[in-house]
């Protein structure tokens, strides 16, 4: 008996033994998958007006020479994105808007980066580098998308300031979608984690960024400024690259985000 070279350890059955598999009706397309390997094809019978008839599994060995077409497998959404997909985040005017509605969800790329807040400086610093890689982004088709802290005034202010494009900016005051992905939060996190001992070497681009800083942009409720942020890539629902920030000021590096959409 011959072996089988598409699943080591199984036998090959001759066409005489290849089970049969019913078409009931007329056209219309059935997936026949032989139960000794776990390879499928499309069988597509069109007809009409004729008695059900029996159509043959194709085996492997045959299946590069099928007429019949592969199936393709089904693409499902990735957890992050089933977090985030029904929060209401607003536009700079203040317009609420869908997560779900933010890009291209059949194969569009997505930067989807979270400030702390709109009035953390260190932020300010992250959001200069992500309007100066921005063109970098839109040269390769991927969407910015920057989320922030605070209410759409506050990140008007922010915008209006450092300055940042406010076709791409936007609030979450309730800090839903950052309880929905559980990115740190705390006092710990803000003020004393090791993490942040990473701005020490970066005086120059913090310094740049907030030469017109305000502290108007902070949020009201102050507890919103224990929050920590991240950074997320996506390919329609798929997450291709996650992180969250250690701590204040412990951003991902744009230039491996870059590496990750080109």
């Amino acid at each position: 008996m011959a072996m089988n070279l598409c699943c080591p350890g199984k036998t090959a059955l001759s066409d005489r033994q290849l089970p049969l598999v019913s078409v009931k009706t007329c056209q219309e397309q059935r997936v026949l998958t032989s139960s000794h390997c776990n390879h499928s094809v499309a069988a597509k019978r069109v007809c009409a007006g004729v008695r059900p008839v029996h159509v043959r599994a194709v085996s492997s060995s045959s299946a590069s020479t099928s007429p019949y077409s592969a199936t393709k497998e089904t693409s499902y959404a990735s957890k992050e994105f089933q977090a985030l997909s029904s929060i209401t985040i607003f536009s700079t005017d203040g317009s609420p808007v869908k997560f779900q509605d933010l890009w291209n969800l059949t194969n569009g790329k997505a930067v989807v980066a979270f400030l702390r807040h709109f009035g953390c400086p260190l932020c300010w610093e992250f959001a200069a580098s992500l309007r100066d890689a921005k063109p970098k982004f839109d040269s390769a088709g991927v969407t910015l998308v920057v989320i922030g802290v605070g209410t759409p005034e506050n990140a008007r202010t922010m915008a209006e300031r450092l300055p940042f494009s406010k076709e791409v900016l936007y609030a979450d005051p309730g800090r839903e979608a950052y309880k929905a992905l559980d990115f740190y939060y705390g006092v710990g996190r803000t003020f004393f984690n090791p993490a942040s001992a990473k701005v020490l070497g970066r005086f120059d681009t913090i310094r740049t960024a907030l030469k017109d800083y305000t502290i108007d942009a902070t949020p009201k409720d102050r507890s919103s400024v224990l929050q920590q942020g991240g950074l997320l890539v996506f390919k329609g629902t798929q997450l291709l690259f996650s992180r969250k920030d250690e701590g204040t000021g412990d951003h991902a590096s744009l230039d491996d985000v870059l590496k990750i959409v080109s």
